[in-house]
């Protein structure tokens, strides 16, 4: 039977000489644990930017276009709250996937040192990262943009700027949830403006002129319209992934299914934290994966 290039691939890597530990320096000196993690990519800064500014807009159109000033005071401020708490928990869902540690694998790891503290016993093997020189351990792959090998990782998104692993997945599926909310929110109350500005004198129904107010609600509901598709599709692939616990580059790869089997609702708890607790909802709550390491070097 004729091998895929992924098992040529790893047949190379479990040959010995491959390693070649002597042409690996040794690794850097490893960074604070407290400090930031933040990728310097000029398309993902841009689109990172572009996605604040987006959220931002759809604020003000909100805020100063539909509910103020007040036609019902009720109204505006029920509706203005809840948009107000969503959108500030995306952005900061946004800002947590962006820098947060998605499960690098320290650079530079493939040192003799470290191979013999493995200390491996006869038919083990390990794989060794040729472009970032670490040994990898199962389920990581590398990515051109961050340079680094990930943990589990599912996908590089210029959106948040950073890949998506496992340790920043929850804050990616949050940003996902909250902007598909806001979005549907957002297209509710302008379809209820429209709707208002037709049966009343568009001269009062917002602070700005008729043809100014058309216009920036017709592009509010673009902007949601498109969003609530992609990010409704991403966030239901993302449960998908997680349910099934398969990243999306296994999923692409077809890799061979090595780990251990576990329920959905374990697989659950696994990315979102133990136990389950409104913080699965908050950006600002560092999910627990316990001790248990289920990423070994050796395979």
């Amino acid at each position: 039977m004729k091998k895929s290039p992924a098992h040529r691939c790893r047949d190379i890597e479990r040959q010995a000489g491959y390693l070649q530990p002597e042409h690996c320096a040794p690794p850097p000196t490893r960074p604070r644990s407290d400090a930031m993690w933040f990728i310097r990519d000029c398309c993902g800064i841009v689109c990172g930017v572009i996605t604040w500014c987006l959220v931002f807009y759809a604020e003000f159109v909100v805020l100063f276009v539909m509910l103020l000033p007040a036609k019902n005071l009720l109204y505006s401020l029920i509706n203005g709250a809840l948009f107000s708490t969503l959108a500030f928990l995306a952005l900061a869902s946004h800002a947590r996937a962006m820098c947060t540690d998605p499960g690098a694998v320290p650079k530079g790891n493939a040192t003799k040192e470290f191979i013999e503290s493995l200390q491996l016993k006869p038919g083990q093997v390990v794989y060794k990262c040729p472009k970032c020189c670490s040994i990898k351990p199962d389920r990581a792959h590398h990515c051109s943009v961050c340079k680094r090998c990930i943990k589990k990782m599912d996908h590089h998104c210029p959106w948040v700027n950073n890949c998506i692993g496992e340790k920043n997945q929850k804050f990616f599926v949050l940003f996902t949830m909250y902007i598909s909310l806001i979005s549907l929110h957002a297209l509710v109350m302008v379809a209820f403006h429209f709707i208002f500005c037709f049966e009343s004198d568009w001269t009062k129904c917002s602070t700005f002129s008729p043809p100014a107010t058309v216009i920036l609600l017709i592009f509010l509901c673009f902007e949601g319209l498109l969003f609530l598709i992609f990010t409704s599709v991403m966030f239901g692939s993302q449960v998908h992934s997680i349910c099934t616990d398969e990243t999306g580059i296994e999923q692409l790869k077809k890799e061979e299914r090595r780990w251990v089997r576990r329920t959905k609702w374990m697989n659950m708890r696994v990315v979102f934290g133990h136990p389950f607790s409104i913080a699965w909802l908050s950006p600002f709550a560092t999910p627990d994966h316990g001790k248990a390491d289920y990423y070994q070097y050796v395979v």
